[in-house]
């Protein structure tokens, strides 16, 4: 089904992203921004806010590789663009890491266009890392340059900031996102009610508050894959019959407890 004018825009907004990775052009895509935009990549690191960091972060992570983007899935829900995908990276010494993610774009109207307000790349850090290490000495060289880089564009506090996106919910995040979405699958309300608590938010869709008894009931038969838990947050690729999208689960700090869960789904 084609998209309605407006979605068509976020969505052709979002595309040129990779095409200006795709060519190196650092002024094509730091102007894709918003005036005092933030991208969190990886969810769990300090987020970069604003012109200049941005640039930092495209120096450090972005200028001295080649990035493919293998997009599986698009989901529009103004004024959010959800992309489903894996992102191939050749590092500067050839050593190749690819990695399934999650990116959420939130945009704004801005000079007369669509400029990206936030950016937030569902990704997990230390199973990139022990991939990147078993390229063998292509990969130890690459992250023996990257540490460098990264003092260098962001200094010792910017590479801290880094690190902690090896923190965040990890597998117990995953463990219980699933048990919620097999007890939402099988609609066992009961247990769907004690792994939300009280005072979660569910949006099914995005935008679109539900109770627990009509998520339950919607979810019927739902299926799930690709769980990245970055952050506070575990995302996942979902399936409801011929409805495909993703699911994003927060949890609340310093707990394994679930805030909210959003849906972004297809028409």
């Amino acid at each position: 089904m084609p998209l309605e004018p407006s979605a068509a825009e976020l969505l052709t907004a979002v595309q040129a992203s990779p095409r200006a990775v795709a060519v190196h052009d650092k002024s094509a895509w730091v102007d894709l921004f918003a005036a005092g935009a933030e991208v969190n990549d990886p969810v769990g690191a300090r987020p970069h806010i604003g012109r200049a960091a941005i640039e930092r972060f495209y120096d450090t992570f972005i200028g001295p590789n080649d990035i493919a983007f293998r997009i599986e899935r698009d989901i529009v829900a103004p004024p959010t663009v959800v992309r489903d995908l894996t992102i191939e990276t050749t590092m500067s010494t050839g050593a190749r890491v690819s990695v399934p993610m999650h990116l959420r774009y939130r945009l704004v109207e801005e000079d007369g266009g669509w400029k990206i307000a936030h950016l937030a790349a569902h990704w997990e850090l230390a199973p990139m890392i022990v991939q990147l290490l078993r390229t063998g000495p292509s990969g130890f060289g690459a992250a023996l340059r990257l540490g460098p880089q990264l003092i260098s564009n962001q200094g010792v506090d910017g590479a801290l900031g880094m690190l902690r996106a090896l923190g965040g919910i990890g597998r117990t995040g995953k463990r219980v996102a699933s048990r919620l979405f097999a007890a939402a699958g099988s609609t066992d309300l009961v247990r769907v009610r004690g792994l939300l608590g009280h005072y979660a938010v569910v949006e099914f869709p995005a935008g679109t508050p539900v109770s627990v008894e009509e998520f339950t009931n919607r979810a019927r038969n739902m299926r799930w894959g690709k769980l990245i838990a970055a952050g506070r947050t575990v995302s996942a690729t979902v399936r409801f019959g011929d409805t495909r999208g993703v699911a994003f689960v927060e949890f609340a700090a310093g707990a394994p407890s679930i805030s909210s869960v959003r849906f972004f789904l297809t028409e």
